[in-house]
């Protein structure tokens, strides 16, 4: 049996001390397949997005066990970390440097990695995310909210990580630019064999992008169930049967 991309098991999260303690996740546990688009819906305040960041090392004091294309992973934000996954934001321009240059943004991560042939691994990004070339010369205020979340897209795969964590990748952007962009993502997976975790209070988008899902709600996982299922309205849960109710209205 070939392992899981992700295996997250029993994924537990409070912040503060003794009683003050607050318990935001409780044992949160799930897998995605090599190759897979997995989501995670709910509300806000669900844990959704908390998932992600533990995953991506901007929380560091979880606990329970987490394997990353075979490998344990403890929280830490290491280079090999990186390389294994990587993770685009919810907001594009929040996520790049307003004085940085598109192929400045390109570059630190190669930089940092000490990986050669610089420009040509940019290239090689702006033209997997569909920008032309001369986009590298350009600030995050001279292009569009689709054409900057591209680049963020293009910055999270130039060190060709197997893992993407989408945190709401086309929520801050305009309905018509919204499908460019899942169109985008699931070319993306397609070609290059990329697993997506996908965080999204749409399950439109979700439906659209991931074979299954897991329905989050104060912290704990409600549901699983795959796409298909969750459009032939076979959701058993009344919480996940409220947010499909809530998405048709």
């Amino acid at each position: 049996m070939t392992a899981p991309m992700l295996s997250v098991r029993d994924l537990r999260l409070a912040f503060g001390e003794g009683p003050e303690a607050r318990t935001v996740l409780h044992g949160v546990s799930l897998a995605v397949a090599r190759g897979q688009a997995f989501g995670l819906v709910g509300e806000s305040g669900s844990g959704k997005t908390t998932v992600l960041r533990c995953l991506a090392g901007q929380y560091h004091h979880w606990q329970g066990e987490v394997a990353i294309a075979g490998e344990a992973y403890r929280g830490e934000r290491s280079r090999a970390h990186a390389r294994r996954a990587q993770m685009v934001f919810q907001d594009p321009y929040g996520s790049l440097h307003p004085r940085h240059t598109v192929r400045t943004a390109l570059a630190e991560p190669l930089h940092v990695h000490g990986l050669d042939r610089v420009d040509e691994r940019i290239d090689e990004a702006l033209h997997q995310v569909g920008l032309p070339l001369h986009f590298r010369f350009r600030y995050p205020h001279q292009i569009s909210g689709g054409q900057r979340q591209r680049v963020a897209i293009a910055r999270a795969l130039i060190l060709q990580p197997p893992l993407l964590l989408l945190d709401e990748p086309t929520s801050a952007l305009d309905v018509s630019v919204q499908a460019e962009i899942l169109n985008l993502l699931a070319d993306l997976r397609e070609r290059q064999g990329l697993t997506y975790l996908l965080v999204s209070h749409d399950l439109g988008v979700v439906a659209h992008l991931c074979d299954s899902l897991a329905v989050m709600q104060q912290g704990r996982i409600v549901e699983t169930l795959s796409s298909d299922a969750l459009c032939r309205g076979e959701a058993r849960h009344a919480y996940t049967q409220a947010l499909v109710a809530a998405s048709h209205a």
